[in-house]
């Protein structure tokens, strides 16, 4: 019978033990793993509440681009019981769905030759940046052009969201073209210049007979233009959230049922 030496027989025994501990490790490890997958998977899930919402508002914006300008009109009357929603008067120049914080100014009308009458107005535009919503009041301006393809092509190198003008717009090609959203009263080919005078920036509003103020949030899609007063934003979008939600799963149900009579039955909602 053979004596094993002391490297023979000690050797094997190491590595055997080596390998074990790094079992455990690995397999530690994949449990750690496994548990911080499983809370990130659950808080991914888990819905934003009004608290989360105010403490980052940046995701609150992107939230709101989310949900459809009607849930959020919906969401305000039966919490404000409120109109905060303009009028039809208010058309797209094409197609759109945006939302951001009001950048907002004011235009009074004024037969003037000062060069300068209107230098605030472009000075407001390069106060902005992204996620703002250029909203211009021009004083019965239906007929002149609050904005054009000049201004329009400013917001959108600097990241504006879109804008909205109580009064005309010109340049439709041009904002076309670089695919800025603009909501106004028409389009129309006249100037403001020599016209109107800057009266303010960032002041309260009546936009279509509706009230903004700056940082105010805007949802616009082709349903229209909605103001969400700052201090009830996310409290409104939670609700808005809810109402989209059950109007989006009642389409299959009407489609199943081909009944809407019963989808109301379910979901109480019209």
């Amino acid at each position: 019978m053979k004596c094993r030496t002391g490297v023979s027989w000690i050797m094997p025994n190491v590595q055997r033990r080596n390998s074990a501990r790094r079992g455990m490790v690995l397999g530690a490890a994949a449990a750690i793993l496994a548990a911080g997958c499983l809370s990130l998977a659950i808080h991914a899930d888990a819905p934003l509440t009004e608290t989360d919402y105010q403490r980052d508002p940046a995701r609150m914006i992107e939230a709101y681009r989310h949900v459809e300008a009607a849930s959020v009109s919906d969401a305000e009357e039966q919490l404000l019981h409120e109109k905060h929603y303009m009028s039809h008067r208010m058309q797209a120049v094409f197609p759109t769905k945006f939302a951001g914080t009001a950048l907002t100014v004011l235009l009074k009308k004024e037969e003037n030759k000062d060069p300068d009458a209107l230098t605030g107005m472009l000075t407001a535009i390069d106060s902005g940046g992204p996620g703002s919503v250029y909203v211009m009041k021009v004083e019965d301006g239906a007929d002149f052009a609050g904005m054009g393809g000049l201004m329009g092509t400013a917001m959108s190198s600097r990241g504006f969201a879109g804008a909205v003008i109580d009064g005309g717009v010109r340049d439709i090609a041009q904002l076309k073209r670089i695919g800025f959203p603009v909501y106004a009263t028409g389009p129309v080919p006249s100037t403001s210049v020599g016209h109107y005078r800057f009266s303010g920036v960032n002041i309260p509003l009546e936009v279509d007979g509706t009230h903004v103020e700056a940082n105010d949030i805007i949802v616009a899609d082709q349903d229209g233009v909605v103001v969400v007063p700052r201090a009830r934003a996310a409290e409104v979008l939670i609700l808005a959230q809810k109402l989209d939600f059950s109007e989006h799963s009642m389409y299959p149900v009407i489609e199943k049922l081909h009944s809407i009579v019963e989808a109301v039955k379910q979901f109480g909602r019209i």
